[in-house]
């Protein structure tokens, strides 16, 4: 059966399906436990969140399912330099946005307060409430770390947009190994390079891995339907990680322009850009995606950018000046069919079920 793996046994999970764990507030309880529920493996981004967030985040997911989940945290949540490198990048910063402040008739923000990283204090919450599932971003993990969460009975996922991160992540003794292709929706989560020379292609990437690395592999970027299953497992994946699609749900937290606008014909074209959060990141190609692609130097340095630029977000669509907005999503996006996460996920199930069966 295709649905019985090395990642179903460690995971306790009845079908390898994983729901991007998206951040920044687009991942709802409601929509994790209603994947995780119907036998996949639901997934909550938690990096915007306190670790008082996050032990109420994890009690309501339990009281909703009693299946696993994933938890997700970024290792290296900021960019931050110093403080001269930061007031240098802000002029620039001012230099090539003012006209779209302008355009909204938005002041100018200042320069946003520094930013204390909360990896460590997230950390602590993960062995508090020790969920089944941790995956990490953007960065390695200590060994010892690693160690702690095995022994504790939480399996450890990193994410790789690389072979060399891939062989980096097995190195520190991770459980799963997600694959993140060059078509995923959302930030590029890489850490060895910088993340605009890591942009390989989800199926090459999992050939790639798969051929020197022993770890189980979930193929992540450009998969949003039961063929895509079907192809990343034939290609050496055990199990597949869908995010535009279940973005799209009534169930995500993703405003409901920003879904209107990964069913329509905008999402035909998408970019990767610095220019709403400071890391390089994929979503539907608007004006001011298309303007700023090669503003790689005049942004400020993560997350102060999402910062700066939250004033002017909020501005333009209240004003309804949505080619000002940048919405994330995944080159996959103009098949999106679903906008209800139980029937996406039983379209999943059924359309690999009928091609990997045979």
């Amino acid at each position: 059966m295709w649905n019985k793996n090395r990642i179903t046994d460690l995971l306790g999970i009845e079908y390898p399906i994983f729901q991007g764990p998206f951040g920044g507030g687009l991942s709802t309880v409601e929509l994790t436990s209603t994947v995780s529920n119907l036998g996949g493996l639901g997934g909550f981004g938690a990096y915007t969140s306190s670790p008082d967030e996050i032990y109420e985040i994890d009690k309501q997911i339990k009281l909703k399912t009693d299946k696993p989940y994933n938890l997700n945290l970024w290792v290296n949540d900021h960019d931050i330099i110093d403080q001269e490198y930061t007031e240098n990048q802000y002029k620039k910063t001012v230099e090539i946005f003012k006209p779209y402040y302008d355009n909204l008739n938005v002041e100018v923000p200042a320069l946003p307060p520094s930013f204390e990283s909360r990896f460590q204090n997230q950390l602590q919450v993960v062995f508090d409430i020790k969920p089944k599932v941790f995956s990490f971003m953007f960065g390695l993990l200590d060994q010892d770390i690693i160690e702690r969460l095995k022994n504790q009975g939480t399996i450890v996922v990193g994410n790789a947009t690389t072979l060399d991160e891939a062989i980096a992540l097995e190195n520190i003794g991770v459980d799963v190994i997600v694959a993140s292709g060059f078509e995923s929706g959302g930030h590029r989560p890489s850490f060895l390079d910088k993340a605009e020379l890591s942009t390989t292609g989800t199926f090459a990437l999992i050939q790639l891995v798969k051929d020197k690395v022993k770890t189980p592999i979930v193929a992540a970027g450009g998969i949003a339907n039961g063929r895509g299953i079907a192809a990343a497992m034939t290609l050496g994946a055990e199990a597949a990680q869908i995010g535009t699609a279940f973005l799209a749900t009534e169930e995500s937290g993703a405003l409901p322009i920003h879904k209107e606008f990964l069913f329509s014909d905008a999402a035909k074209s998408t970019t990767l850009s610095r220019a709403y959060t400071g890391r390089l990141g994929r979503g539907i190609t608007t004006e001011i995606t298309r303007k700023l692609l090669t503003a790689t130097g005049q942004t400020l340095p993560f997350p102060l950018q999402t910062t700066f630029i939250s004033s002017m977000r909020k501005a333009a669509l209240e004003q309804k000046k949505h080619e000002l907005v940048f919405f994330w999503s995944g080159q996959i996006a103009p098949i999106l069919k679903h906008k209800k996460a139980s029937t996406l996920m039983k379209s999943l199930i059924e359309d690999a079920s009928e091609i990997l069966n045979k």
